[in-house]
């Protein structure tokens, strides 16, 4: 473990540096446009490359040391945060700019995190596996408390330049501990020394292995609907807010913290519970939990009840996602993880995706315009929802929400998908790669 959490710690300074960046960049952007949809295309330009890369950051994973792309990583980064301090420092920083570099450090930053989330099994033992999941979940939770605060300060006295530096300096401190540090590399075999071997059916590996595996496929299935539901509730999320409270920012910057500090202490929690024994419960557990509290999230009125279950609802993100990432450690090898990590990320990105893009129109012409007097579902759901602006959006969450608790409930009816644990065999009791 000791490895891990040097690592672990640096990646937590590198990310409040990054979130940092990406808050003060926000506040130029807005106060240079006032847009949403100008900074809203911040993520479309972040995602849409992802879908490509990925399968071949798993290929690259499995033939390549993954500390150099762990390295590679931080140093795109680096290189991309000083691009932009140049290009705001000479006053010639556009739009254009920040969504063609944004879009090429999430490129490298994904081969990075994938090499990483590939490197942990090789760092702790077996019985650490969620407990290592959950803390790596604490990075982004963390930087989503600390960095809006510090940004917030330091920005009207040191402005987006100064940040930047920061953002380098924390970029520069995580990639000196990478290499320093020895991060064990997975004994290669025989798919991963077939040079030979057409790129299309390394590229393909991912897939086939999980459709080879009907345990695996059912819980890509399962998380697959999760993921659905809960992207377009989250991007429906902040407007529905803003929409019930008159644009207040101030109520959303209270309930956003609670979500931050919410998954951070349910990361810490799990962190030293370690988790459930049969990790399957954690998931499933997690998806009940997570949905019926912003079930409770959407149909409250007031700020008091959208702070409470805010964090009740992050508090249980930690224990469904690291829960299913050990999962997934114990059964693929760390051989072919980068492959198979890939394809699943692969798949991810493209129903999020695709999830964020009909989450806008679904609220703005069907929901809300249904629930305004007269609506069709005015009559129906106004009593339990209110009349104000917003409800519509609301109705569509807590729909979402409702997805997201059948998904964990369900979930207990599918012998292939409950009995996971026991239908596959563990990675280093398993015959060879293709043994399910």
């Amino acid at each position: 473990m000791r490895t891990f959490i040097i690592i672990w710690s640096s990646q937590i300074v590198s990310a409040i540096g990054s979130a940092m960046t990406k808050f003060a960049l926000t506040i130029w952007v807005w106060q240079l446009t006032g847009e949403v949809t100008t900074i809203a295309l911040f993520s479309f330009f972040y995602q849409l490359p992802l879908i490509f890369v990925s399968l071949f950051a798993g290929v690259l994973i499995d033939r390549y040391h993954r500390k150099y792309l762990i390295i590679l990583g931080d140093t795109s980064a680096i290189i991309c945060t000083v691009f932009i301090g140049l290009l705001y420092a000479t006053h010639s920083l556009q739009i254009w700019h920040l969504y063609f570099l944004v879009a090429l450090s999430g490129c490298f930053g994904h081969i990075q995190n994938l090499a990483y989330a590939a490197s942990i099994p090789l760092m702790v033992s077996k019985q650490h596996y969620t407990r290592a999941s959950s803390m790596s979940s604490l990075v982004t939770h963390a930087s989503a408390i600390i960095s809006p605060a510090l940004a917030g300060l330091l920005y009207p006295a040191i402005g987006l330049l100064g940040i930047i530096v920061i953002d380098i300096a924390t970029f520069a401190l995580a990639a000196a501990t990478i290499i320093f540090l020895s991060i064990p590399q997975p004994p290669r075999t025989k798919t991963t020394n077939q040079d030979s071997a057409k790129i299309q059916q390394q590229l393909a590996f991912g897939f086939h292995y999980i459709l080879s595996r009907p345990s695996l496929l059912a819980m890509t299935i399962a998380f697959s609907c999760f993921w659905f539901a809960h992207q377009i509730g989250d991007t429906i999320f902040q407007p529905m807010i803003l929409a019930r409270t008159g644009g207040n920012t101030e109520v959303l910057g209270v309930v956003m913290t609670a979500a931050g500090v919410g998954g951070v202490v349910g990361g810490a929690f799990l962190s030293i519970w370690g988790g459930f024994e049969r990790r399957i419960h954690g998931m499933l557990l997690g998806f009940i939990g997570t949905g019926f509290s912003k079930i409770i999230l959407g149909i409250g009125q007031i700020p008091l009840i959208w702070t409470g279950t805010s964090f009740c609802s992050a508090f249980n993100l930690p224990l469904l996602f690291s829960s299913s990432s050990a999962i997934w450690y114990v059964k693929v090898a760390p051989s072919i993880q980068g492959r198979v990590f890939a394809a699943d990320h692969a798949i991810g990105m493209m129903i999020g995706t695709v999830a964020s893009l009909i989450a806008g129109p679904l609220a703005d012409r069907v929901f809300e315009p249904a629930m305004q007097p007269g609506g069709i579902l005015a009559a129906m759901f106004t009593p339990v929802f209110g009349d104000g602006t917003g409800n519509g959006i609301a109705l569509l969450y807590v729909i979402t929400s409702i997805c997201i608790v059948l998904v964990g409930i369900s979930g207990y009816a599918f012998r292939r998908l409950r009995n996971v644990e026991d239908i596959l065999p563990d990675q280093d009791t398993a015959v060879g790669e293709g043994d399910v």
